[in-house]
């Protein structure tokens, strides 16, 4: 059996293995028990988004926590970053998220922040899946009259709207701005809206009735062409696209065209360089992000490092360095002077404060960076055999990096969450980006069969 938690969390089919709620209800007990330290008592933070299956595994984990002598805080529907933030702000000693972010709602899937609010370390969750799998690891659970409570809180959205609020500069507001936001029918249906209108923007919004089988439904940051077609008929100045945890965003610009986290990074680290805010001048992103970003950092005396795919990674190299900006191509965005955590709509008031600050158009900000031709490929596949042992693979990326040189490059990974084989090739051509993907595409699936 492979490793219990991938990139971002425990994921996969609701009630497959491992999104089973006998499953879920030993990782509750386990990670209670390993957070729980002497007497006192020991608190978590339990969130989810809006799929069906989250009130199975809130039970399960609510059911195991207790047991464990935690009190539960159940504050239900909120956006992943929320959660981060509850964690620090209750002073709990752990939180948790039930979410399957941008898969669709017949998945699910279970992410831990520590009492500082930022995910677990690989050791953590590998020491916690040890418990969870060993069918003879011994429970110590408390006595009969130590079981945990568990509560609702209910002012939850209004201390996450505050905060998100206060990462807004003092002074500003979104007078006269019209935004078209698309909250995927998830997490944020609730409070997103509601933070751009009290900062004074008129708000069209998509994505925000949730019926537990909807979330990323032809919605969100997954179908951005949506929330362009909406912007285009309102004549809106920006569309916002948030996924079903909304910990990532996607932009487009008040003619329709999409704008992808390297472009939103490219703009809020051109800012802070300007400002002399941007520690070190260096934007962490990972081995996903295109060529232009990292061009675009050295252009302006800058630099751009890369880390493993998962902001989880992301957030370890900024953590290390003591670095403030950080992200994925994909829209997760780290500011981490205002949090520990990807957080789209705070990443959206951040790009917002500057569209008022220049008080210019997102189109021309955002021209900034031009992306170099990229293509992305995802194959399924029935296991996950390194790259470099199978010869053709290896062999058609020589061949490929050959041709490319230094001016474009090969990405061959696995998804941690999914069983696929992504296949990634950019360059300045786009002929020579199409036909290479293909060559590749081509030696992975004879190489995998």
């Amino acid at each position: 059996m492979g490793r219990l938690f991938g990139t971002d969390g425990i994921r996969g089919r609701v009630n497959s293995h491992p999104m089973q709620p006998e499953l879920v209800l030993r990782l509750g007990l386990a990670a209670g028990q390993y957070f729980r330290n002497g007497n006192k008592r020991h608190r978590v933070v339990i969130g989810k988004d809006t799929r069906l299956s989250g009130y199975v595994f809130e039970s399960a984990l609510t059911s195991g926590f207790c047991a464990a002598g935690m009190d539960v805080f159940l504050v239900g529907p909120l956006p992943t970053p929320a959660i981060s933030f509850l964690t620090r702000n209750m002073r709990a000693d752990l939180g948790v998220v039930i979410s399957a972010s941008h898969n669709p709602y017949m998945d699910n899937g279970i992410k831990f922040f520590n009492k500082d609010g930022f995910k677990l370390a690989d050791r953590v969750e590998d020491e916690i899946a040890a418990m969870v799998t060993s069918p003879d690891f011994v429970w110590k659970c408390p006595d009969h009259d130590q079981v945990g409570r568990a509560r609702k809180i209910q002012d939850s959205p209004g201390r996450y709207i505050v905060e998100l609020k206060h990462s807004f500069p003092a002074g500003m507001t979104l007078d006269g701005l019209t935004i078209v936001l698309d909250c995927a029918h998830g997490a944020a249906y609730r409070v997103a809206p509601l933070i751009f209108e009290e900062l004074g923007a008129r708000v069209i919004t998509l994505g925000i009735e949730p019926d537990g089988l909807n979330i990323n439904k032809g919605c969100g940051s997954l179908h951005p062409e949506v929330l362009a077609a909406k912007v285009r008929e309102h004549r809106a100045d920006i569309g916002l696209a948030l996924d079903g945890d909304a910990d990532r965003l996607i932009v487009v610009d008040e003619y329709g065209t999409i704008l992808d986290g390297d472009q939103i990074m490219a703009v809020c680290a051109d800012e802070m360089m300007a400002r002399g805010t941007l520690a070190e001048n260096t934007l962490v992103a990972t081995v996903m992000s295109n060529m232009a970003l990292e061009v675009f950092m050295q252009e302006r005396g800058g630099r751009l490092l890369r880390t493993k795919v998962g902001d989880r990674y992301v957030v370890e190299e900024m953590r290390k360095g003591g670095y403030l900006l950080g992200g994925e191509q994909s829209g997760h965005l780290v500011f981490m002077q205002h949090s520990t955590t990807g957080d789209g709509t705070l990443a959206a008031l951040q790009l917002l404060s500057i569209m008022v600050g220049r008080q210019k158009p997102i189109s021309e900000i955002a021209g900034l960076l031009t992306p170099y031709p990229q293509k992305l490929v995802n194959l399924k596949v029935k296991k996950k055999v390194p790259f470099d042992t199978v010869p053709v693979i290896k062999d058609a990326v020589r061949h490929a990096e050959d041709r490319l040189g230094r001016t474009g490059r090969v990405l061959l990974r696995y998804s941690g969450t999914e069983s696929l084989a992504r296949i990634m090739v950019e360059a300045q051509d786009q002929a020579l980006v199409d036909e290479l993907c293909a060559s590749l595409t081509a030696a992975v699936e004879s190489g995998l069969a």
